[in-house]
């Protein structure tokens, strides 16, 4: 696992959903998922999901925080090198969690954060230095407009079904979720894609128009063969 991780921290997730429609994954890519004060660094990790479902106001107080089932309590959950997913159902008026909760995140050695919810404190969240891709930011906490009931099991963010420890990969493009059974596929043919992609780029700096190019038509394939075998 550990070596397919590192393969994945090199292949874009705009690659990764092109390997997954391959096997006829279209909802894989988060949609409101995008990075806040983007690093520039591309994480990977198994998802520890988190669920909100609509605001019930006898039950999301702020009493809620201190309750076993709750988000502090989810945190301590969290394994080391994980990406906890948020199931916020897209709502952009309360944010989910603020500099606390990211700054205890990162003390416990999660990877990210990825939410189709939005965060606040957004000063404090950006200084802890966890990466969080979320749909923005609000200043009502969580409770004014959701419920937090669990964690670890199935979700849907962003569009997409999220297991626990499905593969996260997230860059400036967004967040995409390979399912277990495909990861080694989407590695080993995602690198590949990479690498020919990069041979691509690099005939089009040269001149050569797009058609048989992009994509290879019989004379381009060969050329690349040809360009690997030399490498």
């Amino acid at each position: 696992m550990t070596s397919t991780i590192e393969k994945l921290k090199n292949i874009t997730t705009g690659t990764i959903t092109t390997m997954l429609l391959k096997k006829g994954i279209r909802r894989s890519w988060m949609a409101g998922a995008m990075p806040l004060g983007f690093s520039g660094k591309r994480v990977v990790g198994p998802a520890f999901t988190l669920r909100f479902v609509p605001v019930r106001e006898d039950l999301a107080t702020p009493e809620s925080w201190s309750k076993p089932i709750s988000t502090r309590g989810a945190i301590e959950a969290m394994p080391e090198g994980c990406i906890a997913v948020a199931d916020a159902m897209g709502i952009t008026t309360a944010g989910i969690f603020g500099d606390i909760l990211t700054m205890r995140m990162v003390r416990r050695g999660v990877t990210a954060l990825v939410t189709d919810g939005v965060v606040r404190d957004k000063v404090g969240v950006l200084a802890s230095g966890l990466p969080v891709w979320c749909a923005g930011v609000a200043a009502p906490a969580s409770v004014n407009g959701l419920t937090f009931i669990g964690w670890q099991e199935p979700i849907g963010c962003g569009g997409c079904a999220i297991f626990p420890d499905d593969i996260i990969v997230a860059d400036e493009d967004g967040v995409v979720v390979i399912p277990q059974n495909l990861l080694e596929f989407v590695a080993h043919e995602g690198a590949e894609h990479e690498r020919m992609e990069g041979w691509i780029v690099s005939e089009v700096e040269k001149g050569v128009p797009l058609p048989g190019l992009y994509p290879m038509n019989q004379e381009s394939k060969a050329r690349y063969e040809a360009w690997k075998k030399q490498g």
